[in-house]
């Protein structure tokens, strides 16, 4: 995958915050100060940038999701997008307290909406009274909310990434208590030595945030497609080799 440094230029990735409110951590990202405002330096976006799409394709090779996390404004909207075309799951909404270190809990939670929504497919949702109705739809309503994107993780995600680390400090910490790999966009004013693949670049822009989460997509969706063609050849050479199992024996 070949990242493109105009097209992040394009974008404004490397407009980083005011430089007094910088994070000593990030020195070595910073291309310089303007007009009072740090510039990350884009050659170190595209190494980083690399280095982490290489691994979240490695991971989604080995059969595992990517939990993909961005609550702010700016990134809501961009993070659900790119979530619905890799098919995997998202936190847009407030992030829920063990969501990661309590995840037997939440997949508890999970279930019960699934069971409300197989209630409504199969009629048994009717037969109840007025009243029960309101209050299992009032059930239904704050669960997808805030468990409806992440109805397809059924066990905890291989890798999560996150749009700005300061904003997901849980999101953080519970990924870093559980030694889940953790891929994140980190501006000038964060610590990158928090991150196990941190990528500098503003995260304010949505512009920004759109393009980071473009490529990252791309990793996903290549490390899926492999995964894939990989299983098919595996399945195409058991046939092979049962067949000619098969030959053998009839001819014994």
């Amino acid at each position: 995958m070949k990242i493109n440094t105009q097209d992040l230029l394009k974008a404004g990735v490397h407009f980083g915050h005011i430089a007094r409110k910088w994070n000593p951590n990030m020195r070595p990202f910073i291309f310089m100060k303007k007009g009072g405002v740090h510039i990350i330096d884009l050659s170190k976006t595209v190494v980083q940038l690399n280095k982490a799409c290489e691994e979240l394709e490695n991971i989604v090779f080995s059969g595992k999701k990517i939990l993909l996390v961005g609550t702010k404004p700016q990134a809501k909207e961009k993070v659900s997008y790119y979530a619905k075309i890799v098919n995997m799951p998202c936190v847009t909404e407030r992030w829920l307290g063990g969501l990661l270190t309590n995840f037997t809990t939440i997949r508890k939670s999970v279930k019960k909406m699934n069971n409300i929504e197989k209630m409504k497919k199969n009629g048994t949702f009717d037969t109840l009274s007025k009243k029960e109705r309101l209050l299992i739809d009032r059930i239904y309503t704050k669960l997808y909310k805030n468990l409806g994107s992440i109805s397809n993780m059924n066990h905890i995600p291989g890798g999560i990434f996150l749009v700005d680390p300061d904003k997901e400090k849980i999101a953080l910490t519970e990924a870093k208590k559980l030694k889940i790999p953790v891929f994140a966009m980190v501006d000038t004013n964060t610590n990158p030595n928090e991150i196990e693949y941190p990528i500098p670049s503003n995260d304010d822009s949505s512009k920004s945030i759109n393009i980071i989460l473009k490529y990252v997509a791309e990793a996903i969706q290549k490390g899926s497609s492999s995964r894939n063609e990989n299983n098919t050849t595996n399945v195409e050479n058991k046939i092979i080799i049962d067949n000619n199992k098969d030959k053998i024996i009839n001819n014994e």
